[in-house]
């Protein structure tokens, strides 16, 4: 391998390659040895297996996560992408090969694994996928959706705009684009602010990465390849801004469970079988806990299929073909 690695004065590391795939393999490692417990976090989020390690106060998210079948739907995802572009799918697969050369070391640098007596697991090549899939899933429109349900169920439709957490009042983020006559330096500007949560470790890993075919330098997430976010390669500059915008779809589902334990799901075209699988859940110093995961033909149900006939299925947000 021809990689080379720079840190500057502010701990940055410049990461150079002679290909692509080399590229990946040098990031994945870096981040593996300065991010070890937030990749294992991360992995464990995306699989629905904190609790195991973090309690039971995390039931609740790896209910979802399970429920919700992110790991099933990275798996899928990232099959689809070695159909459709195997160059990608081997650019992720070597990212995925540089966090597992990298990860034991890095464990021995964080001492979150000595507290927690955790050991450093295996990543797969789906995983960078399902990452980013538990990242951005509670960035869209479904919980938004829910609580407005709630407060209309309980209050009233009338209370829902003073009880809101979505629109004009409460909603907000900044993108900028100012032209180079504007400037002081004659260079045009663009700006992103996505107004993330404040979370540490930090959502974004600043680094920059050069090979032959390019040399960017910006924000990447943890667990992810490349520079998605923020980035800028000489000429060219990106950024996001979080415009909290609709593009899951939520449903109430009718529900009923036939004599044999099976679910069905009211349709347009009449009551049909839903698929239905229970995964158990381990919990530090607690009992294991048993998740029935149920998907209709409209998506996973993500709530409420224990509380009665009545649930919510989620289709699009989680890269459901639906």
């Amino acid at each position: 391998m021809s990689i080379e690695v720079y840190r500057d004065a502010w701990g940055v590391p410049h990461l150079r390659a002679a290909g692509a795939e080399e590229l990946a393999f040098a990031q994945g490692r870096v981040t593996a040895h300065d991010r070890a417990w937030q990749l294992e976090v991360e992995r464990h989020r995306a699989q629905g297996t904190t609790a195991a390690f973090l309690g039971a106060a995390e039931l609740g998210w790896d209910t979802f996560v399970r429920r919700a079948r992110l790991a099933d739907t990275a798996r899928r995802c990232f099959a689809r992408l070695e159909e459709s572009d195997a160059p990608a799918a081997a650019w992720v697969r070597a990212y995925v090969d540089g966090v597992n050369d990298g990860l034991a070391g890095g464990a021995r640098r964080a001492p979150e694994f000595a507290a927690t007596g955790l050991t450093p697991g295996r990543w797969e090549p789906w995983t960078p996928l399902a990452v980013w899939l538990s990242t951005h899933i509670l960035f869209a429109g479904f919980p938004t959706k829910l609580w407005r349900e709630q407060v209309a169920r309980r209050l009233g439709e009338e209370w829902t705009e003073l009880f809101a957490a979505d629109g004009p009042g409460t909603a907000g983020s900044n993108g900028w684009v100012v032209a180079g006559e504007r400037t002081a330096s004659g260079a045009p500007l663009v700006a992103g602010d996505p107004h993330r949560f404040i979370e540490a470790p930090g959502v974004y890993q600043q680094i920059r990465l050069a090979c032959p075919a390019y040399d960017v330098v910006g924000l990447a997430v943890p667990g992810v390849p490349g520079l998605a976010h923020f980035g800028h390669a000489g000429p060219v500059a990106w950024a996001i801004t979080n415009a909290m915008a609709d593009y899951q779809d939520l449903y109430r589902e009718r529900l009923r469970r036939l004599p044999d334990g099976s679910v069905e799901a009211l349709g347009p075209d009449g009551w049909r079988p839903a698929a239905t699988h229970r995964e158990t859940v381990t919990v530090l110093d607690g009992e294991p806990v048993t998740v029935e995961v149920i998907e209709t033909d409209r998506g996973p149900v993500i709530i409420g299929a224990e509380d009665g006939p009545e649930a919510g299925t989620s289709g699009s947000g989680t890269g459901s073909d639906r």
